[in-house]
C-alpha cells in the first residue's frame, strides 16, 4: 500500500503552524526531553513546513538565515509515520525552498538522522557534539 506524502510551506499566521509546533513538542520535548523554551526559539525568522501522510499531519521542519548561512532545523516526524519517507520529503521541500544565493547550508544532525542528510549531499564536519542533551554532528551542504 502506497502512502501519499505532501509537504506544505506554512505562513506565520497559519493554524497549521500550531500543528507543526505540536508535532515538534511531541517529538523533541516529550520524546527526547529537550527544554521547551530551547525547542521554540527563533520562530519568527524561520520558514516553516508541515508534512502530511495520507492527509494526516506527520512531520515538521524549518529553515532560517543565520550569520553563518542557511540553517535547516527541527526536522520532526511522529513515531507512527517514521520509515514512510516523511523525513525525506521534508528535506527535499526545505532544500527546494531555499534562496538561489544560499551557498552555505548547514544543520545539526542527531546521530540517527545522519544517513538521511547524507542522501541529500550533506557531509559531516568536525567532531560529534552534544546539544540539548542529544549527540549531533554538524553537517554542511555545498551548493
Amino acid at each position: 500500500m502506497s502512502i501519499k506524502i505532501e509537504v506544505s510551506k506554512i505562513a506565520q499566521d497559519s493554524p497549521d503552524l500550531q500543528t507543526a509546533f505540536a508535532i515538534r513538542y511531541e517529538v523533541f520535548v516529550l520524546g527526547q526531553g529537550c527544554p521547551a523554551d530551547l525547542e521554540r526559539n527563533q520562530e519568527e525568522e524561520s520558514h516553516h513546513f508541515l508534512a502530511f501522510a495520507d492527509e494526516k499531519a506527520a512531520g515538521a521542519s524549518r529553515w532560517r538565515k543565520t550569520e553563518n548561512g542557511i540553517k535547516l532545523e527541527r526536522f520532526a516526524v511522529l513515531d507512527d509515520h517514521r520509515g514512510q519517507g516523511v523525513g525525506q520529503a521534508l528535506v527535499k521541500a526545505v532544500l527546494n525552498d531555499l534562496p538561489a544565493d544560499a551557498n552555505y547550508v548547514y544543520l545539526h544532525a542527531q546521530l540517527p538522522a545522519v544517513g538521511l542528510y547524507e542522501k541529500f549531499g550533506f557531509k559531516k564536519v568536525g567532531p560529534e557534539f552534544e546539544e540539548a542533551g542529544i549527540r549531533h554532528y554538524k553537517m554542511e551542504l555545498k551548493r
